[in-house]
């Protein structure tokens, strides 16, 4: 994720009494390879292109690296993400 900004879903944001300020995200790409563990949203009007949240490239980072809001999921694709995260993690 080095070089330039990239859209991401925030899937955990820290309390302000946590120890480390690290926000768990998951990418969101405009590569739709159809693969598990990535869940397609369409098109919203927020992003550029028809996109895909990337559950296999999880990563966390200082949450003041996050610039600004871009849109929000719908509950629908919420409960998407939560049931195809659980399967990929096998929780």
């Amino acid at each position: 994720m080095v070089g330039k900004s990239r859209p991401v879903l925030i899937l955990a944001y820290p309390d302000a009494d946590d120890a480390r300020a690290l926000v768990v995200v998951a990418p969101l790409t405009s590569q739709i390879r159809n693969l598990r563990g990535e869940i397609q949203l369409g098109h919203p009007k927020w992003l550029p292109k028809p996109s895909a949240v990337n559950l296999q490239g999880l990563a966390s980072f200082d949450r003041h690296k996050l610039t600004r809001k871009l849109g929000q999921l719908t509950p629908i694709q919420y409960k998407d993400v939560k049931a195809a995260l659980r399967e990929l993690l096998d929780l």
